[in-house]
Order: C-alpha cells, then sequence, then structure tokens
C-alpha cells in the first residue's frame, strides 16, 4: 500500500469518523505510524531546498514527489533503470 492509499483511506475515515469501525481505524493508524516511524528524511543544502521548492511548484508535485522524478531521470539517463519507449502506434492522450 503506498502513502497515497494510506493518506486517502485516513481522510475518507476522517469524513465519516461515526461510521467507521474502531477495528479499521485502528488498523489506518497503525498503517500511518509504520509509515512515519520508516519515513527518512533527505538533507539538502540551501541552495538546493530553494531550486527544489522552485522546481516543485512548476511541475505542480510535492518535494519528495520531485525529488522521485528527478533520481528516476538519472538513472534512466544513465542507463541504471531501463527507459520506457512509446509505442510509435500507441495512444499518447494528446502528449507528445
Amino acid at each position: 500500500m503506498t502513502t497515497a492509499d494510506t493518506a486517502a483511506l485516513l481522510e475518507d475515515a476522517a469524513d465519516r469518523i461515526a461510521d467507521i469501525s474502531r477495528a479499521d481505524l485502528q488498523i489506518m493508524l497503525r498503517r500511518a505510524a509504520l509509515r512515519l516511524r520508516n519515513a527518512a528524511g533527505v538533507w539538502m543544502d540551501d541552495d538546493v531546498k530553494e531550486v527544489l521548492r522552485g522546481l516543485a511548484g512548476e511541475f505542480g508535485m510535492t518535494r519528495n514527489d520531485t525529488i522521485r522524478f528527478i533520481v528516476r531521470e538519472w538513472m534512466e539517463k544513465n542507463t541504471y533503470l531501463p527507459v520506457h519507449h512509446l509505442d510509435q502506434d500507441g495512444d499518447v492522450d494528446g502528449n507528445a
């Protein structure tokens, strides 16, 4: 289960707190606590933080999503990860 899934479950539970069972709420809270406990922050220099904040705003992403995007792009460009090619005959949903 991803962080986004866990957050969505918690938000939904908050919206209907009277309807959710105690056991379900305990499970969701334990999952959230586990994710927080295992979350490791990435420390950046002040100049990098500033640029990263700007990029995140430009991309319309969170800081962590932007870091993941940059790392994935770097790994693909340096052949550490396979590059995902678009099929020429495939549907691009208006994006080229």
